[in-house]
């Protein structure tokens, strides 16, 4: 009977040990769930790059890593809810160059984080092409054409539109009219898809956006494409010639990057770096950007804090030029 007893007291703890090893692993598993935050709504380009990354470094640190989004203010929703984000390597924030380069000029003053301090720089993902679109009822196949309508009627034709006001497709659209000579009027949208929506039923003329998520409206034959700003054509848009080929002298590279807390220890930075650039170089998702209309990266902290701080030091004469101010 003793001997019973002290073998059953024996299986009680063993149990009880195991017990709290699962219940500790548990705790260890969710509390080391990786969060990235996306400033913007579901759909969008940057919500889709931020989905297939984190499922490639979900696989490669081995353990869970989410996409939240927290769309608003032109994507500085995302931005402020990772400066009050423990720096602890938990959360991250994936973010375009418009919140980090284009707004400390478009929102100087007003902005409620500071991109050089309190965000720690870890990988650079891709970049993108802005496109200029114009709506089925505009008589114009390309810019020359859109010029010569506009300045029909200025007072009718000279709108375009942007998912956001103070945006880097904001500012193209306003640069392209200045080296066009003619004053563009911009309708600010809240958001892509209304954005989108308004060009799709006429309601505004021209839209500069992202190149990738307009290509829905023209697959479906309801908007054109008719300028892209990148250096060299979009693989996307083999047909649609770039702003300079155009005689207008307009190029962007605009970005998608990784960020962290100001304050992330440097090894957890390099470690979700590395998970974040081997993902961006593998061959399977790199087609997946390529697809999307991205031009894959895989920049490492280092690069991407140089290519960020030339960027918001290219755009502030330009931005200050144009006379924008936030309502």
């Amino acid at each position: 009977m003793r001997i019973q007893t002290k073998t059953v007291l024996t299986w009680l703890k063993h149990l009880a040990l195991a017990l709290t090893l699962l219940t500790s692993g548990l705790a260890w598993s969710q509390s080391n769930t990786i969060k990235i935050i996306v400033g913007y709504p579901p759909g969008a380009t940057s919500d889709l790059l931020t989905r297939v990354v984190a499922d490639a470094m979900s696989k490669r640190l081995n353990q869970p890593v989410v996409v939240e989004n927290r769309a608003g203010a032109g994507g500085q929703l995302g931005n402020m809810a990772v400066k009050a984000a423990p720096a602890d390597g938990t959360t991250l924030l994936m973010t375009p160059v418009a919140t980090m380069s284009i707004f400390p000029h478009s929102y100087a003053g007003q902005l409620k984080y500071d991109p050089f301090k309190d965000f720690a720089p870890v990988a650079h993902l891709s970049n993108f092409q802005i496109g200029f679109g114009l709506a089925n009822k505009v008589p114009a196949n390309n810019l020359k054409e859109y010029i010569e309508w506009v300045k029909l009627s200025p007072a009718q034709n000279a709108f375009f539109g942007s998912a956001a006001p103070g945006s880097l497709p904001h500012f193209m659209g306003v640069l392209f009219g200045q080296s066009a000579g003619i004053k563009l009027e911009h309708v600010a949208y809240r958001g892509t898809a209304p954005a989108m929506q308004a060009l799709a039923a006429g309601e505004i003329p021209a839209l500069s956006t992202v190149a990738g998520d307009i290509q829905s409206l023209v697959d479906g034959k309801k908007a054109r494409l008719v300028a892209v700003a990148g250096e060299k054509r979009s693989p996307m848009f083999p047909d649609v010639p770039t702003f300079r080929e155009q005689g207008v002298d307009l190029v962007a590279s605009p970005w998608y990057a990784l960020f962290a807390p100001a304050g992330t220890p440097a090894d957890t930075i390099q470690k979700l770096a590395k998970a974040a650039t081997a993902s961006i170089q593998d061959p399977a998702l790199h087609k997946k950007l390529i697809d999307m209309e991205l031009e894959p990266t895989g920049f490492g902290p280092e690069r991407l804090a140089q290519i960020m701080k030339a960027d918001y030091e290219k755009w502030g004469p330009p931005i200050r030029a144009s006379g924008f101010t936030p309502q």
